[in-house]
């Protein structure tokens, strides 16, 4: 797992709380796999900026929120 993978999964979990979506529902709506949606969330997975678009449009928030920042990162 890189650092990048594991911060943009924390940015993306906390985003999702604060949406107050669960996974499955964020999962559900962005049309990807629950499991994918925890994989991506543990930094485990890659994803596409295509993705990175579905998510943040059904999260609500635009797509660069979603981006990690260097101090994300070094966390």
């Amino acid at each position: 797992m890189s650092q990048l993978s594991l911060a943009l999964g924390r940015i993306i979990r906390a985003s999702r709380k604060s949406a107050g979506l669960s996974q499955e529902a964020l999962a559900l709506k962005a049309k990807v796999d629950r499991s994918y949606m925890g994989r991506i969330e543990r930094g485990e997975a890659n994803i596409s900026i295509e993705l990175l678009y579905q998510l943040a449009d059904v999260i609500g928030v635009t797509p660069d929120s979603l981006l990690p920042t260097s101090d994300d990162i070094h966390e």
